[in-house]
């Protein structure tokens, strides 16, 4: 599995997190027993570190969200482009070895994917703002 899928499938288990409001622990157990050995260790483990990491700094990441989607309330944004958000600004808060932009490029990647033509652009202007908010700190 390539980084860029392991990122695709922590977005949607970010999404069946809040869909099911369920927890990362259940979340991760049920998708690890239903690919087995099919996941390489290093895509086990940055997949896990992003769900356990969004779960318990949610409130943190929810209030980037907050701040800078300016007009919009966090139960008012899509569920997909929710996850979406969560997992890059999880990333570019506490994952180092991700460069901030490719988090960001990748973000917007998914969301040409699974989102409606308008949701890259708003995705990238949250996280272009929380971006330089961080570079500010």
């Amino acid at each position: 599995m390539s980084r860029k899928m392991a990122r695709e499938t922590a977005m949607k288990l970010i999404y069946q997190m809040d869909m099911q409001s369920s927890n990362s622990n259940d979340t991760l157990n049920l998708y690890f027993e239903n690919v087995k050995n099919d996941i390489k260790e290093d895509d086990k483990s940055y997949i896990s570190n992003c769900l356990h990491g969004v779960e318990g700094n949610l409130k943190i990441i929810d209030g980037y969200i907050e701040k800078y989607a300016r007009g919009w309330k966090i139960n008012r944004i899509g569920k997909v482009e929710l996850a979406i958000l969560r997992l890059s600004i999880y990333e570019m808060l506490y994952i180092n070895d991700i460069p901030r932009a490719v988090s960001i490029n990748e973000a917007i990647d998914i969301a040409k994917k699974y989102c409606s033509s308008e949701s890259p652009s708003f995705i990238n202007g949250i996280l272009d703002s929380v971006l330089k908010e961080i570079e500010r700190a």
